[in-house]
């Protein structure tokens, strides 16, 4: 058993008080000497966290204790050392950036499809409504490139703000479809769905929760290769544990672009 926990969570809700946030946030963790990202915007907190269980868990608590992330959704993966070298807590204009205003996640959520469903679903090659279901990468080209669903589209974006624009070139090829957006965590693809949804797609869902959910949920199937995240672990398989060597020095979480 790896001794480390790391978390990811993120939650859009209107916040006003960020600054304010930024230094509890940074307070509470610091105390607990847990080590990561943690970041804030009008439309939500975005975090990733690791460190001795017990500290994570009464950290993720003591959040929770704010009605405004008491449903925050936590998902866990173990390593065998923290992967972030240093604590960071950040107020910045999006917690993911798409550089589109009008979507507004903090005021209403794309439709979602679980990851059991989503299993049953590519088992069976279809929806329950009989439509073919076709999942949609919203990740960086680089993160594709450690591991995807089998079959998924993927645009080959350098990152997220570049998203948007290729909905609107690719469009078409998505009409009479069932559109499943994923992600590594869930917050990329939550946005995504939106706007594909407000181009006029008549027919997108987010995966709840994104890869780490699925792989939590499902164990990988119908999923190939591993998942990329931000920070020294670089890879976790579909078990969650780190896929490769972590260095024994990691300089800190890369920020998802």
């Amino acid at each position: 058993m790896h001794p480390i926990l790391n978390i990811s969570a993120y939650r859009f809700v209107p916040l006003d008080d960020t600054a304010d946030l930024r230094a509890q946030i940074h307070a509470q963790a610091a105390s607990r000497q847990l080590k990561g990202t943690v970041l804030l915007a009008g439309e939500g907190i975005n975090l990733f966290l690791a460190g001795d269980p017990d500290q994570i868990h009464g950290f993720v608590a003591w959040l929770r204790l704010d009605a405004r992330f008491a449903p925050i959704e936590v998902k866990e993966s173990p390593s065998p050392t923290v992967p972030f070298g240093k604590l960071l807590v950040k107020v910045k204009a999006e917690i993911i950036r798409m550089n589109h205003p009008a979507i507004r996640p903090q005021a209403e959520r794309a439709p979602a499809v679980s990851p059991q469903t989503l299993a049953r679903w590519l088992d069976q090659g279809h929806d329950d409504e009989g439509r073919e279901v076709v999942t949609l990468d919203t990740r960086n080209a680089f993160e594709v490139d450690a591991g995807r669903f089998r079959g998924a589209i993927d645009w080959r974006i350098d990152k997220f703000s570049d998203f948007p624009q290729a909905v609107l070139a690719h469009r078409d090829e998505l009409r009479d479809k069932t559109i499943v957006s994923y992600c590594t965590g869930g917050i990329r693809c939550e946005k995504a769905a939106l706007f594909m949804a407000d181009a006029g797609i008549e027919r997108v869902m987010q995966l709840d929760g994104g890869i780490l959910k699925y792989f939590e949920d499902t164990g990988g199937a119908h999923y190939d290769g591993h998942c990329f995240v931000f920070d020294a672990r670089r890879e976790v398989g579909s078990d969650l544990c780190p896929a490769g060597v972590m260095p024994p020095d990691p300089e800190g979480v890369v920020e998802p672009v």
